[in-house]
């Protein structure tokens, strides 16, 4: 038996399975799913759940179920390329052996070597981690000094759920750009932005953190005193991938081919935020990528060669809570209400599709 090992049941990964068994697998063909968490979750919420406006139950969607489809739990710690060997962190459990690996691991944060930041604020990058945060968040007392390190998709998304959900606490946005949302055109960044200001949410540009202590932030212009500081100012790969010895491009992510192919290891594929793509990473793109990486699977164990479309994405949705939104449609810029129905009914559609 040939054994395709899939690991990583994020957006990406689970993409690959469920197109993977709508076109049928090869009767020598075991894929094998390995994550740590026994249920997809939709991290693309990760927000709401910090911010205590979403359950931990209603982010989990259960893995897809497929005859021939092995699971199994536990969470990766490094990878053999040359002797195609997956090694645990429990070191009980049996290495796993492959004969074609996708990595699907996506991201975790980017402290950029700031003393501190990784010790002295709390993140939403993973499921455990997004539960600590929800903790501090609704736990800190009224009045409360809650400062929001990044003013990116995440960052935003979490500091207005936050107003709504925490109407007591005093909320700041810091971000070293000299605006919200650096990505999105300025219409869009001048309404998020108006949008804090109407909510009482302060807004800090051009603050250049130099170092966290317990309860301060240090920056170039003086200290930002903190009851609860969460970090969303950039993500990188996850550890086993910053550790795996292939090129890489400036932000850590393995440089792949049109196939989405490590170019020395042909049978490893890397899929959503780990791969070096021409877009920014997001659930979206690592979809898209999963599809075709399936598709490119397909195509191989029929002894044919993969014909593959450029990965166009339909856009990008953001939340103000739950009565408004903004995003970018092509080249459209859309705000308030309509955009927030757009991504409540993406989210209706993903959780009923996974699951």
């Amino acid at each position: 038996m040939r054994q395709l090992v899939i690991l990583g049941g994020g957006y990406g990964g689970t993409m690959i399975v469920h197109e993977l068994f709508k076109g049928g697998i090869p009767a020598d063909v075991r894929v094998v799913l390995v994550d740590r968490l026994p249920f997809q979750s939709l991290k693309t919420e990760y927000y709401a759940l910090a911010a205590g406006t979403a359950s931990d139950y209603e982010l989990r969607v259960p893995y897809p179920h497929h005859e021939g489809l092995t699971m199994k739990y536990g969470e990766a710690a490094s990878i053999d390329l040359d002797r195609r060997i997956l090694y645990f962190a429990d070191e009980a459990e049996e290495p796993l052996f492959y004969d074609q690996l996708v990595i699907a691991l996506g991201c975790t944060d980017n402290y950029h070597n700031i003393p501190g930041a990784k010790e002295f604020s709390c993140s939403i990058q993973s499921f455990a981690s997004v539960r600590e945060s929800y903790m501090l968040l609704n736990n800190a007392k009224p009045y409360s000094k809650i400062n929001i390190v990044g003013g990116g998709l995440s960052g935003v998304e979490l500091a207005a759920e936050l107003r709504e959900s925490r109407p007591d606490l005093n909320i700041a946005l810091i971000d070293r750009g000299a605006r919200l949302l650096s990505a999105f055109p300025q219409k869009v960044s001048a309404y998020v932005t108006n949008w804090f200001h109407e909510h009482e949410v302060e807004t800090r540009s051009h603050i250049s953190i130099t170092s966290l202590e317990q309860g301060v932030i240090h920056y170039e212009g003086g200290d930002i005193a903190s009851d609860v500081t969460v970090w969303t100012a950039g993500i990188r790969p996850v550890e086993l991938v910053q550790n795996l010895n292939v090129p890489k491009d400036r932000q850590g992510r393995v440089v792949i081919n049109p196939y989405h192919q490590i170019p020395d290891y042909p049978e490893v594929f890397v899929c959503g935020d780990c791969a070096s793509l021409p877009f920014a990473p997001s659930a979206q793109a690592a979809g898209s990528q999963g599809h075709q990486i399936a598709e490119v699977l397909t195509a191989l164990w029929r002894g044919e060669t993969p014909k593959l479309q450029p990965i166009k994405l339909r856009g990008t949705l953001g939340s103000l809570g739950k009565k408004a939104g903004f995003g970018l449609m092509g080249k459209t810029q859309v705000t308030g209400r309509v955009p927030r129905l757009l991504k409540s009914g993406v989210l209706w559609k993903s959780k009923h599709h996974w699951g």
